[in-house]
């Protein structure tokens, strides 16, 4: 289970992307991208995705199935990933 430091950071982290959301759509609606760049790092959306959720790993992050390698490994293991079968040859 990730760490409740991290899942904490995270929701903190989609507050601020939430709060610079309107002012973000508006710059880039004026292609004013140094604009955007001048707001602070944890406003874009894209922060917000490279983490496990279930055990908080940043690293080998599988986004179609939004869980690190070694989760998705466990889980396809157990059969608990619906389409996901082990490949045998």
């Amino acid at each position: 289970m990730a760490k409740t430091c991290w899942l904490e950071r995270e929701k903190r982290k989609q507050k601020t992307v939430n709060k610079y959301a309107k002012l973000r759509a508006e710059l880039k609606a004026n292609n004013d991208y140094v604009g955007i760049t001048l707001l602070p790092r944890d406003a874009s959306p894209t922060r917000l995705q490279n983490r496990c959720r279930v055990s908080g790993r940043r690293r080998a992050y599988i986004r179609r199935f939004q869980m690190s390698r070694l989760t998705f490994r466990e889980m396809a293991n157990a059969g608990l990933i619906p389409g996901v079968t082990k490949s045998s040859w």
